[in-house]
C-alpha cells in the first residue's frame, strides 16, 4: 500500500470507513426491525385481550400492573418512533452505498493504470 500514490490510500482509508459504517447502520436497522417485530406480535395479543384484563408490564427486573390502554398508546408510539428510526437508517444506507458505489469506481480508474504497468 505504500507505493500506492497518497490519493489513492486515501480512498482506500475512506472505503474501509464507509463499509464499517454501513455495516453499523445495517446492524442498528436489523435491531429496530427485531423490536417492531415483537411490538407488532405484543399489539396483536392486546387486541385479543379485554379491556378490563390483568396487564403486567416490564421495567427493569420488576412487572408492574397497567392499564391496556396505556400499554397500548405507549406501545404505539414505540412503534411511531421505531418506524421514523427505520426511514432513517433506510436513508443512511441508500446514501452510503451510493458513496460506496461512487469511490469503489473512483478505485478501479485509480488502480487500473497501475496494475498494467506492473510485471
Amino acid at each position: 500500500m505504500s507505493k500506492l500514490p497518497p490519493q489513492v490510500q486515501e480512498r482506500l482509508l475512506r472505503l474501509n470507513q464507509l463499509q464499517q459504517t454501513l455495516q453499523s447502520i445495517l446492524a442498528q436497522k436489523q435491531q429496530v426491525e427485531i423490536e417492531l417485530t415483537e411490538i407488532e406480535q405484543a399489539l396483536n395479543e392486546l387486541q385479543k385481550m379485554a379491556d378490563d384484563a390483568v396487564i403486567y408490564k416490564a421495567i427493569g427486573s420488576l412487572l408492574v400492573k397497567s392499564e391496556k390502554a396505556k400499554i397500548s398508546a405507549d406501545l404505539n408510539e414505540r412503534k411511531e418512533l421505531l418506524n421514523t428510526r427505520a426511514t432513517v437508517l433506510g436513508k443512511q444506507e441508500e446514501r452510503l452505498r451510493s458513496q460506496l458505489k461512487d469511490l469503489q469506481t473512483k478505485l478501479q480508474q485509480d488502480l487500473s493504470p497501475v496494475s498494467p504497468s506492473q510485471p
